[in-house]
């Protein structure tokens, strides 16, 4: 028995963007879909009700940091994730790799696994493919990840197929040591940075170790926008039909749905959170700086298109005046709109997948957005 199952229910004529249904333990989630992330078991500023009134159908965390911090032992205690966090939809889980790998000096890469420093108190770790597969499995995430090299940008040839062929052998440990298939899915991740040759390999390599869905990952790692949708363009038609496509650390707006036009079902990424922590919105009309002196005296809505609890209360002004002050208030508040504008981006991508007008509706968005 699979842990899910993926219903691909029509394909855009005019683009061949996918809409679909990922069946789950936790429940439907509709895609394509936006994943907030909640790092440390919570996304940061916001309760699980407040996630749940915005329509977030599923959120990721993270096996790096709840390894060092609470300790995936006392998760397990707690009942699992899901218990401990009090969320009771899918979460998925990535591997850790990314994260140990962004350490740079911080740690050392064998063929057996990675040992690194935590960035938390320099104390000595060890993150094999077994390790990260019993911290997920412990964890009880719906979705978890194989554990995987993420190739630097730039990186040469050489580097990144020796690397890509690791990650392979790390997926099928990965597998190997999975212990609930048929509660957990386990999803593959493919490498070989912006090479198609070696995109096409992993591609290969993993469709024969059969994973439930299939993850892109190193993109999003510095490299130019347009380098990114070219690798997409000759490695998601790759990938099975009939399985989820996720594209790992993607959150812009332009990113998105240049994602979804070419195939991806599922993202994540810290940037709205993130941003909105920095005092940045992401409107229907654009960014909007709130700590810029424009907004002194705006006693208008963030966005007057956003029906959000916090374009519906708050203005501008009093935004402003929170961000300026450090109040802690600010960040919720920010947070709040900015998942909500990205989770109904993808209700609206949705729809326009189910109308056969995704091109058309990426020109307007990018028109009003960004002005081009």
């Amino acid at each position: 028995m699979m842990a899910i199952r993926y219903e691909l229910i029509k394909e855009c004529k005019q683009s061949g963007a996918r809409l679909g249904r990922l069946h789950t333990p936790r429940g439907i989630i509709n895609t394509p879909i936006f994943m907030p992330v909640g790092t440390a078991a919570t996304v940061k500023a916001m309760t699980p009700e407040e996630l749940k009134d915005m329509n977030a159908e599923i959120i990721l965390s993270n096996t790096y940091h709840l390894y060092l911090r609470p300790g995936h032992e006392l998760i397990e205690k707690a009942g699992g994730l899901h218990k401990f966090m009090n969320w009771d939809r899918p979460i998925l889980t990535d591997s850790g790799g990314f994260q140990v790998f962004s350490l740079g000096d911080l740690r050392k890469i064998t063929e057996e696994g990675v040992e690194f420093r935590s960035h938390i108190d320099g104390s000595k770790h060890f993150l094999s493919p077994e390790k990260a597969t019993e911290i997920q499995n412990a964890l009880g995430s719906d979705i978890m990840m194989a554990f995987d090299e993420c190739a630097p940008y730039p990186a040469d040839y050489d580097y990144v197929k020796k690397s890509l062929e690791r990650t392979t052998r790390w997926a099928k440990r990965c597998k190997d040591a999975h212990k609930n298939p048929d509660r957990q899915a386990l999803f593959g991740i493919v490498q070989g940075g912006m090479y198609k040759d070696l995109r096409e390999q992993s591609v290969k390599e993993l469709l024969e170790l059969d994973f439930p869905g299939y993850s892109v990952g190193g993109l999003s790692v510095g490299e130019p926008k347009d380098l990114m949708n070219e690798v997409l363009d000759y490695t998601v038609p790759l990938l099975p039909k009939d399985k989820p496509r996720y594209l790992m650390g993607v959150g812009s707006p332009d990113a998105l749905i240049d994602g979804v036009i070419r195939g991806i079902d599922m993202f994540d990424c810290v940037l709205p959170t993130r941003i909105a922590r920095n005092g940045t919105a992401m409107t229907s009309q654009g960014k909007v700086v709130i700590k810029n002196a424009k907004h002194i005296e705006d006693f208008t809505p963030l966005d007057p298109d956003c029906d959000c609890y916090t374009c519906r209360n708050y203005t501008k002004a009093y935004l402003r005046h929170l961000f300026k002050s450090g109040e802690i208030l600010s960040s919720r508040l920010l947070t709040t709109h900015n998942l909500y504008f990205l989770i109904n981006l993808m209700k609206d991508v949705r729809q326009a997948i189910m109308d056969d007008r995704l091109l058309d509706f990426r020109e307007e968005f990018f028109q009003r957005y960004y002005g081009k």
